[in-house]
C-alpha cells in the first residue's frame, strides 16, 4: 500500500476530539491554574486500552502552542521505565527549547560515573555532553584527560570553564550538589530528580511547562490491593511530586490510587475519564475517512464500541479494500475484516512482528528472511503507514496492544519460541556492532541487549549463566541501570510462569543482589540471601553466594564470610573460582591467618592470566597489606610498586587512587614528612572518586604523620575527618584502627585516661569484627608500656595470639611491633 492513505487520514484521525470536550476543556483549565509558585499539578486521563489515551496526549501537546514547554516519556518503551534513561529523555526534550539544566548535568554525570566507574568521561561518553553548555566545557577544559564524576571535582572545574560570573556563584554554592558525594547511588538518584524539578521550576517563571507520560500501566502493570506496586513507580511519583511551575498528564487505564502512599495526593490529581467516542462522532469520523454508505458506516460504528483503535483499524481496511469492506458485528469482527484484506505475506510478518516489544527495518528484515516472506521497502512502508504502528525513537516502532494480542493469537507456541529466537540473535548481532563505538545520548544503548535477554526467556533457550553473561556486558556498556532492566524482565517472567527452571529465579535473585551490593544496601543482600550455608554448584549460585558473603562481611560477620568463600573456592573453577580465592584470602589475613592467605594469594595469582591484569594488581595489593600489618615495611613497598605497576595496565582509577592512599599509609611510618603530602594527594584524587572508606584511611594516614611530627592540633583535625568520612562508609574496622592511632596522640597530648579508654575501644571492635589480632597483640604491649596490663587487655591479647597464623616467628613480629610502638608513644613511654 502507499504511504498516500495514511496521510489522507490525518485530518480523519483529528475528528474523534471534537467529541472529548471533557478532557479538552478540563486541560485547558489545568494550563490556566498553573502558577510558578504552586505546588505540583497533574491531570489524570483514564481509559480502557485502545480509547485514544495516547492519540488524546498527541493531540493535548500539539494544542499547547509556544507559550509552553513540553516533553513526552512513553513508558511503553522498556528503557524508559528506568529512572535514568527517562531523565534524560525529558533533559533533553526540555534542553531543546532552552532549559539551562547546569546542575542537573553536573549531578547526572556524577551519577552516570557512578554506575559506569569503567568508562572516561568524554565528549563521546558521557549523555548530552553536546548539549550541555557546562558539560562541554568542562570535558575541552580536561584536555582529554581522564575526569572523574563528583561533584567537588566537576564544580571545580566548572569554576574554570564558565565565564559567566552568576552561573559559576549559582553552581559553586548550591546546597545539593555539594552534598551529592556524601549519598549512596540510591540517594543520589533522587537527588538527580530533584535538580532536575528545580531547573524547571526556575525556568518555569519564564515559560510553563507541560510533560506528558503515557502508557501508566506498563510500569506498574498489576498494582497491589490499595493502590500500591511493588515501588515500581517510585522513582517516578518522587519526580512528579517535586514538579512545580508546570503541569504533568498522566495516561493510565486505572485511576491512579497514590493517595495511598501520601494521603497529599488527593488534592493534586485531577482525574478525567475517556470514554468511547458517541454515535454521532464515530459516524463523523467514518464518514470524514471516507466510509460513506449509509448501512456500512453504522455496522461499524456500533462493532467498534466507540473505541477508536477500531474505528481507525475499519479506515486502514477501508483504504487497503475500499469495495469490500462487509458489514460487521463485533470489535473482533473489525480485526478479522482487517486480517482478510490484507495480502497474506503481510498478514504473517504482522504477526511475527507482534512478538517483538520494539522492532525496527533491520529486525523487520531479519524475520522476513528466517521465515521466507517479503522484507523489502515497499512492504515496511506499508506496515508502518497502519494506524496500530507508532514510531519511536532512533526508527524503532511498536504495535498497539490490541493488535498484538489478536495476531500472537494466531501463532503456536512452537512459532512464538522460533520467533523469540530469532529476535534474540538480531538483537545480539545488534550490540556486537555497537560494543566499541562512542556512546550517545538519549535511550540506553543497552536497551539492545536487554531485548536479546527478554527473547532468550520468551525462546525458552537461553541459560542462567548467559544471562550473567549478557548483564555482565550489560554493565560494561549501560552500567548498573542495564542490569536492573535485565533483572526486571527476568522477574516479570518468572511471575507469569511459577514453575520455570530455579536456576533463572537464583540468576534474577543474584543480579539484584550484586546490585544491592554496589548500591551499599546490605541489609536488603542478606535478605535476598538469608541461608547462611548456600550451595554453589553453579557459576550462578556461586555468585549470589559471594555476594552474600561479602554483604555478611560489611556487616561484621566475618566468619560467615570466610566459610562462604572458602565453599566456592573449594566447588567452583574459572573467573568465580578466581573471585573467591582473592576475596578468601583476603579475609584470611584480616583475620590473622597470613601463612595461608600468602599461599593462597599466590596461587590465585598463578591463575591469573593477562586478561586478570585487575585482579593480579589486587592481588599485588593485597601482599603488600600483610606485609605492612606484619610491619615488614621492606618487602611492603616491594609489592607496593608490584602493584602499581600492574595498575598500569587496567586503566583502572580505583586502583591507582588506593595505591596512593596506601603509599601514604605505608609512609606514616617510614616518612612521615612524606606521608603528609603524600596523603594530600591521595585525598584530592579519592574525593574525586567520591570513595568514604579511601578518604578515612588517607586522613588516618596524615594524623599519624602529624602526630610523629609533634604537629598534634593538625593530627587531631584530620582524625576527626578520618572519623566523619569512616563513619559514613560504615566501615567499623577502619574507624577502629583510627582510634588505636588517635590513643597515641592522646597520650602524647598528656591524656593517658583518654588514649587507655581508645585502646579498648578499638580491641573491642576488633574481635566484635574478627580483624586484625596483630593490632590487638600491639595494643596489649602498648598498654603494658603504659602500666595497664589488666586482666581484660591480657585476655584479649591470649585470644589474638591463639588466632594468629604468621609466616615468620612470632618474637619478630613482637620485635617490630616495640620498635613501630616508640615511634608514635614518644619518648616517655
Amino acid at each position: 500500500m502507499p504511504i498516500g492513505p495514511r496521510y489522507r487520514r490525518v485530518s480523519a484521525l483529528q475528528r474523534q476530539f471534537f467529541d472529548r470536550e471533557t478532557a479538552l476543556s478540563a486541560y485547558a483549565e489545568a494550563l490556566l491554574r498553573l502558577s510558578p509558585s504552586d505546588g505540583p499539578q497533574l491531570l489524570n486521563v483514564m481509559g480502557i486500552g485502545g480509547i485514544g489515551k495516547s492519540r488524546l496526549l498527541q493531540e493535548l501537546r500539539n494544542r499547547t502552542g509556544e507559550v509552553y514547554r513540553t516533553a513526552h516519556l512513553d513508558l511503553q518503551i522498556p528503557a524508559l521505565r528506568q529512572q535514568e534513561d527517562a531523565l534524560a529523555v525529558l533533559r533533553t526534550e526540555f534542553g531543546g527549547q532552552g532549559v539551562k539544566f547546569d546542575r542537573f548535568d553536573i549531578a547526572y554525570a556524577v551519577l552516570w560515573q557512578r554506575v559506569h566507574p569503567q568508562l572516561r568521561m568524554d565528549r563521546s561518553s558521557t549523555p548530552f555532553a553536546e548539549e550541555s553548555d557546562v558539560l562541554s566545557k568542562i570535558l575541552d577544559d580536561a584536555m582529554g584527560f581522564p575526569v572523574f564524576g563528583t561533584a567537588a571535582g566537576l564544580v571545580r572545574l566548572t569554576d574554570r570553564a564558565l565565564t559567566n560570573r552568576q552561573r559559576k556563584q549559582r553552581i559553586k554554592n548550591d546546597p545539593t550538589l555539594q552534598d551529592l558525594d556524601n549519598l549512596s547511588n540510591a540517594e543520589l538518584g533522587y537527588a538527580v530528580s530533584y535538580l532536575l524539578a528545580e531547573e524547571l521550576r526556575e525556568a518555569s517563571h519564564e515559560r510553563p511547562f507541560v510533560l506528558f507520560v503515557d502508557a501508566y500501566e506498563a510500569l506498574v502493570p498489576a498494582p497491589l490491593p490499595g493502590g500500591k506496586s511493588f515501588g515500581a513507580d517510585a522513582w517516578l511519583r518522587d519526580l512528579l511530586g517535586q514538579l512545580q511551575g508546570g503541569l504533568t498528564v498522566v495516561a493510565s487505564r486505572e485511576p491512579l490510587q497514590w493517595a495511598a502512599y501520601d494521603e497529599d495526593w488527593a488534592e493534586v490529581i485531577h482525574q478525567v475519564s475517556v470514554e468511547g467516542l458517541p454515535m454521532a462522532a464515530r459516524l463523523d469520523l467514518l464518514s470524514t475517512a471516507g466510509i460513506t454508505e449509509g448501512g456500512r458506516q453504522q455496522s461499524i460504528a456500533e462493532a467498534s464500541a466507540g473505541v477508536p483503535f477500531y474505528l481507525h483499524l475499519a479506515i486502514d481496511t477501508y483504504h487497503r479494500n475500499p469495495a469490500r469492506l462487509e458489514a460487521t458485528i463485533t470489535s473482533e469482527h473489525i480485526v478479522q475484516r482487517f486480517l482478510q484484506h490484507v495480502p497474506p505475506d503481510e498478514v504473517r510478518i504482522l504477526e511475527l512482528l507482534s512478538v517483538a516489544r520494539t522492532f525496527d527495518f533491520e529486525a523487520f528484515r531479519a524475520l522476513g528472511r528466517a521465515f521466507n516472506l517479503p522484507a523489502h521497502l515497499l512492504t515496511w512502508e506499508s506496515l508502518t503507514a497502519y494506524s496500530f504502528a507508532y514510531p519511536l525513537a532512533q526508527g524503532w516502532y511498536r504495535l498497539h496492544q490490541l493488535m498484538v494480542a489478536a495476531l500472537q493469537s494466531h501463532l503456536s507456541p512452537t512459532v512464538r519460541r522460533a520467533v523469540h529466537a530469532r529476535l534474540r540473535a538480531y538483537w545480539e548481532d545488534v550490540v556486537g556492532r555497537s560494543e566499541g563505538l562512542p556512546e550517545r545520548g538519549g535511550v540506553s544503548r543497552s536497551a539492545p541487549l536487554r531485548e536479546a535477554v527478554y527473547h532468550g526467556l520468551h525462546a525458552e533457550e537461553i541459560t542462567a549463566e548467559e544471562i550473567h553473561s549478557c548483564a555482565d556486558r550489560g554493565m560494561a556498556i549501560g552500567g548498573r541501570q542495564a542490569v536492573d532492566g535485565i533483572v526486571r524482565d527476568l522477574r516479570d517472567y518468572l511471575a507469569s510462569r511459577p514453575g520455570a527452571n530455579a536456576s533463572l529465579r537464583e540468576a534474577a535473585d543474584c543480579l539484584e543482589a550484586e546490585s544491592l551490593l554496589a548500591l551499599g544496601n546490605t541489609r536488603a543482600v542478606i535478605d535476598l540471601a538469608p541461608e547462611v550455608e548456600r550451595e554453589a554448584s553453579t557459576a550462578v549460585s556461586a555468585r549470589l553466594a559471594l555476594a552474600a558473603a561479602n554483604a555478611r562481611r560489611i556487616a561484621g560477620e566475618s566468619r560467615t564470610a570466610a566459610r562462604i568463600f572458602q565453599q566456592v573456592w573449594d566447588e567452583q573453577s574459572g573467573p568465580v573460582r578466581i573471585s573467591a580465592g582473592f576475596c578468601l584470602a583476603d579475609i584470611r589475613m584480616w583475620q590473622g591467618d597470613f601463612a595461608a592467605a600468602f599461599d593462597l594469594a599466590d596461587a590465585v595469582y598463578g591463575m591469573c592470566g593477562t586478561e586478570h591484569r585487575g585482579i593480579r594488581a589486587d592481588v599485588k595489593r593485597l601482599l603488600h597489606l600483610g606485609h605492612r600489618f606484619l610491619l615488614d615495611f621492606d618487602a611492603a613497598d616491594q609489592l607496593l610498586q608490584e602493584a602499581e605497576e600492574e595498575y598500569r595496565h587496567t586503566a583502572d582509577p580505583f586502583g591507582a587512587a588506593n595505591i596512593r592512599t596506601n603509599r601514604a599509609e605505608l609512609l606514616a611510618f617510614t616518612d612521615p614528612e612524606a606521608a603528609v603530602a603524600e596523603a594530600a594527594a591521595a585525598l584530592e584524587v579519592q574525593r574525586e572518586l567520591g570513595a568514604q572508606h579511601e578518604i578515612g584511611k588517607a586522613y588516618t594516614a596524615m594524623a599519624m604523620a602529624q602526630t610523629r611530627l609533634g604537629s598534634y592540633d593538625r593530627a587531631a583535625s584530620s582524625f576527626l575527618s578520618a572519623y566523619a568520612a569512616l563513619d559514613r562508609a560504615g566501615y567499623r574496622s577502619g574507624r577502629a584502627r583510627a582510634d588505636t592511632y588517635r590513643a597515641f596522640l592522646l597520650l602524647r597530648q598528656g591524656d593517658r585516661g583518654g588514649c587507655l579508654a581508645g585502646l579498648r575501644r578499638a580491641v573491642a571492635e576488633f574481635e566484635a569484627c574478627d580483624v586484625y589480632p596483630s593490632l590487638v597483640l600491639a595494643i596489649h604491649r602498648a598498654a603494658v608500656r603504659l602500666g595497664a596490663d589488666d586482666r581484660e587487655f591480657a585476655a584479649a591479647a591470649a585470644r589474638a595470639r591463639a588466632g594468629l597464623r604468621l609466616p615468620v616467628p612470632l618474637t619478630a613480629v613482637e620485635h617490630r611491633t616495640d620498635t613501630m610502638l616508640s615511634l608514635f608513644l614518644g619518648p616517655d613511654a
